[in-house]
């Protein structure tokens, strides 16, 4: 029988599905070596959204976390999730090459490419950029539900992608929505149209088929399965490693990948889930409304606070089920970043204000002008897209063209010829208060957790406000602690 190889994305797909970005890098550092030493193919690193997070909120340099995770992980090929560079923006071709080329020069040597339409000509412009930077490019195929997303569709566009001459194809399910039965149908089309290019696997939990569908790919012989390490595997996140490999060896293959070493990882997530107060991924119940609607589990909670704001969370419901109207009328996106987005928001919009279309947001707008993607323009209903063009600012947007500025355009703009690669990436998403606060809060904090269990203790008494005098004593050992009075 066959080996079954995994690709890790613990630290990005898990991460930001279960932990909304909130890992920090002392978080992923204790444990960087023996992730690496587990027997991987790859490890997912780093997407552009969590770029943003990192300075925001957790006061992080993400380019000093890539440089520190890649020092510990030498063996093990480090993958950057390469679709977008500014999630919800334009990004002119100049910034995104910038991006990739930096990722690879801080240690990166894979990129796992998206196209939220899977459009061969953005494909081909993300290739050729990862392959002129020194990194190897894995094309996805977005899975998604539809009346066009068909097997005719999803032969055609393997044909496109492998037209492209990468060595690497994946079939992703952002939203969780294939299921044993499509896995059966849909991998032995790819595999006819795929001209003997490897395929790899990548599902969610969502629906709680995730497992099942890795266990009906390895038997149509796909040899690469996308997994995360417990406890950020599950719910929304992909199948737990433990899972496909136990299933994977229950069928008579071998699984290459070190379990023994990856539960001490496992062990190190968990202390750090139950003391940081961050979720456990945990096995779903099945649920069918997913694919009516297809809003992503992350969306949903958005959806929620947005009708929470103007006081009609009760109508939660009515908007899933616009949100499936809005996604026919807008064409069938696939209900991935950042297309998801604006098929949700404008469903929220049209329950809160009760007319369809009467107010809608500017990516709207430019979505029905094509900016987000020809097809989508192109495959809007007629009457809805006459609807929202049938305004000034449409008017005014449609006279608009994406700059496609000079890197050397861009640096005079944002600071001048001082101003690192690194800097001027972070300068271009971010503003400059933003990146001073991350500065000023200094490098990445180390994580202690329970194999230091004194300094621990220390740190968490610290925070008490009812005690001025702290004696902890073992032995001959005695720590004081003395609160200073203002």
């Amino acid at each position: 029988m066959a080996e079954i190889i995994f690709v890790d994305t613990t630290l990005r797909d898990g991460h930001q599905s279960l932990w909304a970005e909130n890992m920090t890098t002392g978080m992923m550092l204790p444990i960087a070596e023996r992730m690496d030493n587990a027997g991987f193919e790859a490890i997912e690193m780093i997407s552009s959204s969590h770029m943003k997070k990192c300075v925001r909120e957790l006061k992080e340099d993400p380019w000093e976390r890539v440089r520190l995770i890649s020092r510990r992980i030498k063996k093990t090929p480090l993958r950057l999730i390469a679709g977008r560079f500014n999630t919800f923006g334009i990004t002119p071709q100049s910034v995104y090459h910038l991006f990739v080329e930096r990722m690879a020069a801080n240690g990166l040597r894979q990129a796992r490419i998206s196209d939220e339409w899977n459009d061969p000509e953005s494909w081909k412009r993300k290739v050729d950029v990862a392959r002129d930077v020194g990194m190897e490019p894995i094309i996805n195929l977005i899975y998604s539900v539809s009346p066009k997303h068909t097997d005719e569709y999803y032969a055609r566009k393997t044909r496109e992608a492998v037209a492209l001459g990468v060595r690497r194809l994946c079939l992703k399910d952002p939203g969780g929505l294939l299921t044993p039965e499509r896995v059966q149908s849909l991998v032995p089309v790819i595999f006819q149209n795929s001209n003997g290019i490897p395929l790899e696997l990548h599902t969610h939990c969502t629906t709680g088929l995730g497992p099942l569908c890795a266990v009906e790919a390895i038997k149509l012989g796909i040899r690469v399965i996308n997994t995360a390490v417990p406890p950020l595997a599950n719910s929304a996140s992909n199948p737990s490693v433990f899972n496909v490999a136990r299933n994977a060896r229950a069928l008579g293959h071998t699984p290459i990948v070190d379990e023994e070493l990856l539960r001490t990882v496992m062990e190190h997530f968990t202390g750090v889930a139950k003391r940081a107060g961050l979720p456990i991924g945990a096995p779903v119940e099945y649920d069918y409304s997913q694919y009516l609607h297809q809003v992503p589990g992350g969306m949903i909670t958005n959806l929620r606070h947005q009708l929470r704001r103007v006081g009609l969370e009760d109508r939660l419901e009515k908007a899933l089920e616009e949100a499936a109207l809005v996604r026919a009328e807008f064409g069938y996106p696939i209900m991935v970043t950042p297309l998801s987005q604006y098929v949700g928001s404008q469903a929220a919009i049209n329950v809160i204000v009760g007319e369809r279309y009467k107010e809608v947001t500017d990516q709207v707008i430019q979505y029905a002008l094509g900016l987000w993607g020809k097809e989508g323009g192109t495959s809007m209903d007629p009457n809805v897209k006459d609807k929202i063009l049938n305004r000034p600012r449409a008017r005014e947007l449609a006279k608009w063209e994406p700059p496609e500025p000079s890197v050397q355009e861009i640096r005079r703009k944002h600071g001048g010829p001082g101003i690192s690669d690194e800097e001027l990436l972070l300068r271009w998403i971010l503003s400059k208060d933003e990146i001073a606060a991350m500065r000023a809060a200094g490098p990445p904090k180390e994580y202690l957790s329970a194999a230091q269990p004194l300094v621990a203790l220390i740190e968490e008494l610290s925070k008490r406000s009812d005690c001025s005098q702290i004696r902890l004593q073992k032995g001959d050992l005695l720590v004081a602690l003395e609160k200073k009075s203002p």
